[in-house]
């Protein structure tokens, strides 16, 4: 991917401070080379490097900074003057109290994602509480006897880092959770993850493009849950996105056809050749697409209840369907 060159800026570490001048040092640094939050984002590099906690870098403010670490640091802090996001200089990103392993082949987990994650969880218990063993009366018998000889399948479509079906098989051991990409080096990245967590023996990846994989197969399997957070950018926009997405998240992971929308389109047809269609399917979006998106599942008659989930600005960022009545199509 063609990156959008900065000036190429050297910082040079000034010879006996202390740690926190370090860091007011490298703030000023990013600053003027247009970095934004430049303080949180030094603070952020300097706790890598050390390896403090935050509560320890305040505690150590006025200690020397170690001289042997002014060359690592000038390296990091001119990376990220250029606009490398700061998780793929950590590795590492925080999601849903977990941390995980980014690497630029994956898009970085954002913190609205997580709504996304409690909504599915939320709707799973209330369609198969596991505490009682009731189930809504509106499914069919058939279908609840034939999903007691097995265990709930989840499918994440589109994984990436693995955030969402890792979560997903940490928070709810009892089900599997199957996640797809395109990508085999994402796949990579999302089974580190899962083994990090010890989950990976409770998953299944396939490597294909949306649920290709899912649907081509000899036997499809047979989905309860599906989560995705496809690419939902308009290829127009994406020469318009702040430089730390446009330069460096992968292209795959953010274009999603000329008005942002193909990857649902294309799941919602994929869906068609699956023996039933998923009790739950739950998407995020870009802002704007929420109502076009929960339109076209309505559309299908598949599911009777359709609802918007707003993300912490307020944005409609996410859609959930829910199949509670055997009436449906």
């Amino acid at each position: 991917m063609e990156k959008h060159e900065m000036p190429d800026r050297r910082f040079a570490p000034v010879p006996n401070m202390t740690i926190g001048e370090a860091c007011v040092q490298a703030s000023c640094f990013l600053e003027e080379a247009g970095v934004g939050e430049a303080r949180a984002n030094a603070e952020l590099l300097l706790m890598h490097l050390l390896g403090l906690e935050k509560s320890a870098l305040l505690r150590d403010w006025r200690d020397p900074f170690p001289g042997k670490c002014e060359a690592a640091w000038a390296e990091l802090v001119e990376r990220k003057a250029k606009g490398e996001p700061v998780q793929y200089i950590m590795g590492e990103q925080w999601f849903y109290g977990l941390p995980f392993r980014v690497t630029p082949a994956v898009l970085i987990p954002r913190p609205e994602t997580e709504l996304l994650v409690e909504a599915v969880l939320a709707a799973a218990d209330r369609l198969w509480p596991a505490a009682t063993g009731d189930e809504p009366e509106a499914l069919r018998q058939s279908e609840l006897e034939g999903r007691s000889r097995r265990r709930l399948r989840a499918v994440d479509v589109g994984t990436g880092s693995g955030a969402i079906a890792v979560t997903l098989a940490v928070q709810r051991p009892e089900w599997q959770v199957c996640a797809t990409d395109l990508s085999g080096e994402a796949l990579q990245v999302a089974r580190s993850n899962a083994k990090r967590h010890g989950a990976e023996d409770r998953m299944l990846w396939l490597l294909g493009d949306l649920l290709e994989p899912v649907t081509a197969a000899e036997q499809p399997l047979a989905v309860d849950i599906l989560i995705s957070n496809p690419p939902y950018i308009p290829a127009g926009d994406i020469e318009g996105l702040q430089r730390e997405v446009r330069d460096y998240e992968p292209r795959l992971a953010l274009d999603g056809g000329e008005d942002g929308l193909n990857p649902y389109r294309k799941m919602l047809k994929q869906m068609q050749c699956m023996s039933e269609v998923p009790h739950i399917a739950a998407f995020e979006l870009g802002q704007g697409q929420a109502h076009e998106v929960a339109r076209m599942m309505a559309d299908t008659r598949w599911w009777n209840e359709i609802r918007i989930i707003d993300d912490y600005a307020g944005i409609g960022r996410h859609v959930i369907a829910l199949r509670t009545s055997s009436s449906c199509n």
